[in-house]
């Protein structure tokens, strides 16, 4: 087998006999003598002269042994099969599950929030009418955050696991596959619903479970293993925890913890329990969005075509020893409201998979550790999550709303009031802030900083046409809950298995999904 590195005009969308006759002409053998072939990558290539795709193909030539096609295993009934319980729908927890299928182990997933249907009117009634439910919103529920984030495949955790076998997964389930290929694959926000939809009721006909509003409280140590205590949230009115119906329990010897990085009750029931848990360092600014038509016009050096992807970019400097960068960043998409709980201001973005808005939007943020915020220590291993939740509840006070207090780029650089704001894919509003005064200051000097930089590497980002809205800060978890390097249960506490970003382990979906399936692997070398 060879690997060959081919090339066609982005505006030609090459067939199967094109791909093979190029492979042939860069390789200079004869027609024919390649008897299969796979696509591996392609990458889109905007940094001088014409624009074009470079694809990656591996190649068998006559007398090769063919390639094989990539395959998953399959699903087995796991009915009467010992349960392990999964606390969390996100992708750790579903891809945590289906691995159990797989490997002939029960799956138990125990959701908080909402299935992922249900979870977009919560969603809507934030945004109309600024109520939050604390158990079903744009973190909380079916899915987890990355559903509506556009739903972003990649990553640079390669090591941690076989990036193959998450996507294939999701193209098992009903996604395009042409994510199997794409450098920058992406499901989109209105698609990634139905998908998730298939992989639960996948889970549910081999003989696993799958239980929504169902809030994990406790977690019991028993002779056999674990009990998980469970609330049930119930209807009509979730705003509450007045409507609470009883307690159920869940028991297996192995759990799974994949609650994501805003479920702050587990980090307190850790912390409260006395069991071990560490501050972490995470990333704290604000979104950051542009026009998409300048974003296109920047990145392909005016010479943007509607056949042409939404352009998207990423950006890194340090400053004052600190990393600021691009985050989530958001192509023709959206910015939401992503609060948990009543009383912050949070915001997040997402695209559709056409990424068609007419706005780029992307978290610009600094790297926080625990260093930097040493008048919160006293707070021990919840040290960082204090400054987190305080700075999230001081952007709310400034409006004492979910609009978002918002500055233009340039004057927020140069320390000057915003007379006006442009027009915002926010749909709850923006407030016109001084963010260089509600920043903490460390975080908003250095990005008064890093905008200028950006732009040596941008011509043309650094503009007033841009627009800061406050506060990106749901990044990365502020908390690890430590394990064991080798075994994956936490340090303390046999059969407890921390995972996915909630426990700091993982930064968004593919890398989510490669350590739940490394977590469902362990225990069933354990068992």
């Amino acid at each position: 087998m060879k690997e060959v590195e081919i090339i066609f005009p982005a505006r030609h969308n090459p067939s199967d006999n094109d791909i093979v006759a190029a492979c042939e002409k860069s390789l200079r053998v004869r027609p024919g003598t390649i008897i299969s072939h796979e696509v591996r990558k392609r990458s889109l290539d905007a940094r001088s002269g014409e624009i074009k795709y470079r694809y990656r193909v591996n190649v068998a030539l006559k007398g090769e042994a063919p390639i094989e096609p990539y395959r998953l295993l399959p699903f087995r009934n796991v009915k009467e099969a010992d349960p392990v319980i999964i606390v969390g729908c996100g992708p750790a927890g579903l891809f945590a599950a289906l691995k159990l299928l797989q490997l002939g182990l029960k799956p138990i997933v125990l959701e908080r929030g909402k299935d992922v249907h249900q979870r977009k009117f919560d969603m809507a009634k934030l945004s109309k009418e600024q109520k939050v439910n604390p158990n079903s919103n744009y973190c909380f529920g079916e899915g987890g955050a990355g559903t509506f984030s556009d739903g972003k495949l990649y990553t640079r955790s390669t090591k941690k696991g076989d990036i193959r076998e998450i996507l294939n997964l999701f193209v098992h389930f009903g996604a395009d596959p042409a994510i199997l290929i794409e450098s920058h694959a992406h499901i989109g926000s209105d698609k990634l619903p139905r998908v998730i939809e298939n992989m639960r009721n996948s889970i549910i006909e081999h003989g696993g479970q799958v239980h929504f509003n169902s809030h994990v409280v406790d977690f019991i140590q028993t002779p056999a293993g674990w009990n998980a205590v469970v609330e049930e949230v119930n209807l009509p009115d979730e705003n509450t925890r007045e409507n609470l119906s009883g307690r159920k329990i869940y028991s297996a010897k192995n759990i799974i913890l994949a609650t994501g990085h805003s479920a702050r009750d587990i980090y307190e029931l850790f912390h409260s329990k006395g069991w071990t848990i560490e501050p972490k360092g995470f990333a704290i600014g604000v979104r950051v969005e542009h026009p998409q038509s300048l974003i296109n016009n920047i990145q392909y050096h005016g010479k943007y075509q509607p056949y042409l992807p939404t352009a998207e970019y990423s950006l890194v400097t340090q400053v004052d020893g600190r990393g600021v960068f691009s985050f989530c960043m958001c192509p023709g998409g959206i910015l939401v409201p992503a609060a948990t709980s009543e009383g912050e201001m949070v915001l997040n973005g997402m695209s559709n998979s056409m990424r068609n808005s007419k706005w780029a939007n992307a978290g610009v943020v600094v790297q926080v550790n625990p260093e930097d915020v040493p008048e919160y220590e006293k707070h021990g291993p919840l040290q960082v999550l204090r400054f987190q939740q305080d700075v999230e509840k001081k952007m709310y006070q400034f409006s004492n709303s979910i609009k978002a207090p918002a500055q233009r780029m340039e004057d927020f650089s140069r320390g000057v009031i915003s007379k006006d704001l442009p027009c915002s894919s926010y749909k709850p509003g923006t407030i016109s802030a001084p963010l260089h005064e509600l920043l903490p200051p460390f975080v908003a000097q250095r990005l008064q900083k890093a905008f200028p930089e950006f732009n040596k590497k941008m011509r043309g980002y650094f503009t007033n046409k841009a627009l800061l809205l406050a506060i990106e800060s749901r990044t990365s978890s502020p908390v690890r809950i430590p394990r064991d390097k080798d075994t994956l249960q936490h340090l303390t506490l046999p059969g407890i298995y921390p995972c996915g970003e909630g426990a700091g382990y993982a930064g968004g979906i593919v890398s989510s999904a490669m350590d739940g399936i490394n977590c469902a692997m362990k225990i069933y070398e354990n068992k």
